[in-house]
């Protein structure tokens, strides 16, 4: 009989997940994995880790398999806290899910679970795992979700085929729906308990108060460009090569506070991402302002007024070679070479036409349409169907 140790979160989802396992005839262990006790900067009583560590008792009770919890705290801090601070403070805006997945939960949680003699690991994420032939081995494939609305493929990005093939993912084949039926007709605990928005398995934190514990707040402008500026009239050089047009559509504007006027203050460059339109405090426009750029090194902020802002849009990204990461690596592109995707720069964002383009300079993804917002630090992560194959990281 096979071992799988199931990352029993305290939510619906990991909870059927090994609801299911047990169906299918695995010996089945719960893990409740413990990964933040700092309690000054969770928001209280909002899903504190006791709360769900809890729920996930009682769903392994109730399903009666072996149960226990594993404090991650220390690698977690390591991993994903310092990394965090890091990449604000260079002015970039990380996604610590996607990176819990790839060094906590397939990572360090995995070598628990392997220690305690599992064959594999199981997570509640809405996607599916396939397998192909290549050459008589074995290779891997993260695919998505049946779910369209739910599909999480995207928090997966990073694995690898050493993580895959050692995943799990139950729940893949249903929908949300589905998944609460299964929950509610078992009487499971968490059958109605709605989904966690916090950090991976920290709960709502604070996330200015967690900064600032670290980043001190620092006063600077507010400007904003006006939607007509010259700036985005500019005549398009020629190009002698499309890797020199790529490097172009792909590097952001660079502005100065001669391209706007001072609207405002605010406190710290590094609290702010690309896009934002909460938080600001600036009244009196027409429209909403949205943040088109930051700047840490001068610490000012520039927006424009309105989500269809010229400054928002950019036609391509640049991915650096060290940050290119091919899960199906037999996919993986040779200088020169290139390749229609469909890509997404952020969860929830529906899949855009693409092609990605392999130079000694890096890796670029040029979509077919201007995308809005894309933002350093964050994942663009690029399907062939339903296949994710690959992604990196948005320099």
């Amino acid at each position: 009989m096979k071992r799988v140790v199931v990352g029993l979160s305290g939510g619906v989802d990991s909870s059927v997940a090994a609801y299911l396992l047990k169906e299918q005839g695995y010996e089945v262990i719960g893990l409740f994995m413990k990964n933040w006790h700092d309690d000054s900067v969770t928001i209280s009583n909002e899903c504190p880790w006791l709360e769900d560590s809890n729920d996930a008792l009682l769903v392994a009770e109730k399903l009666g398999i072996p149960f226990q919890t594993v404090d991650l705290s220390e690698q977690y801090k390591e991993k994903i806290v310092d990394y965090m601070f890091h990449e604000y403070e260079k002015g970039r805006t990380p996604n610590p899910d996607v990176l819990c997945n790839r060094e906590i939960k397939f990572d360090v949680f995995m070598k628990i679970a392997l220690s305690l003699g599992a064959d594999y690991v199981a997570t509640g994420h809405y996607c599916r795992k396939g397998e192909i032939e290549n050459d008589g081995n074995t290779t891997f494939q993260l695919l998505a979700g049946k779910d369209d609305n739910k599909d999480q493929s995207y928090f997966l990005c990073q694995l690898s085929q050493e993580q895959l093939a050692k995943a799990l993912f139950p729940i893949g084949e249903l929908t949300k729906p589905q998944v609460r039926e299964i929950a509610t007709k078992m009487e499971l605990a968490t059958a109605e308990k709605k989904d966690s928005q916090g950090l991976c398995f920290i709960g709502k934190v604070r996330l200015p108060e967690f900064l600032q514990q670290q980043l001190k707040p620092k006063e600077g402008l507010i400007f904003e460009v006006p939607a007509n500026s010259d700036i985005y009239n500019q005549v398009r050089p020629t190009f002698n090569s499309k890797e020199e047009e790529l490097i172009f559509e792909s590097t952001p504007i660079a502005y100065t506070p001669a391209t706007g006027k001072v609207v405002g203050k605010h406190q710290g460059a590094h609290y702010f991402t690309i896009g934002q339109r909460k938080g600001l405090n600036v009244g009196g426009t027409k429209e909403a302002l949205f943040i088109i750029s930051t700047n840490v090194f001068t610490n000012e902020i520039y927006t424009g007024q309105g989500h269809a802002h010229p400054g928002l849009f950019q036609k391509a990204l640049r991915v650096q070679n060290s940050e290119i990461h091919w899960i199906r690596t037999d996919l993986k592109l040779e200088n020169g070479q290139s390749m229609e995707v469909m890509a997404r720069i952020r969860y929830r964002q529906e899949l855009q036409k693409a092609t990605l383009y392999q130079f000694e300079s890096g890796l670029y993804v040029s979509f077919e349409q201007p995308q809005s917002a894309i933002t350093q630090g964050q994942f663009v992560a690029w399907n062939v169907g339903e296949e994710l194959v690959g992604s990196g990281v948005i320099s």
